[in-house]
């Protein structure tokens, strides 16, 4: 069987043509592999999942009877001390875990609304 002249460059364009493509969906089409997929739906979950628990944060310290003490030691960390020390107090521990959570930490700092924060 013989396979006509354009057979060859026309196989060649095709293969490049679809490398080309691929090249350019992957980095401006907005394409992703399946483990990048999962990845970033974690990662928005996460996100999700902080900002749901952040009322139960602030709901643990306003029911706390050390709730002064505590906001004291808060307000005298500062930068990532006060994360520390938030997680300290037990307010960004997640119901039904046992170790606090620092997204949840830096969340609840916010909505504590401290001054200088």
């Amino acid at each position: 069987m013989t396979l006509p002249e354009w057979t060859k460059p026309g196989l060649y364009g095709a293969l490049g043509g679809a490398i080309a493509i691929s090249i350019l969906g992957f980095s401006f089409g907005g394409w992703t592999t399946s483990g990048t997929a999962q990845e970033m739906a974690q990662d928005h979950a996460s996100e999700e999942v902080t900002i749901a628990m952040v009322p139960v944060c602030l709901d643990m310290s306003a029911s706390d009877p050390e709730r002064a003490e505590k906001l004291a030691s808060i307000q005298d960390a500062s930068g990532f001390g006060r994360r520390r020390a938030i997680m300290d107090t037990g307010w960004a521990t997640l119901p039904g875990t046992d170790t606090p959570n620092r997204d949840l930490a830096a969340a609840c700092i916010e909505g504590l609304e401290l001054d200088g924060s």
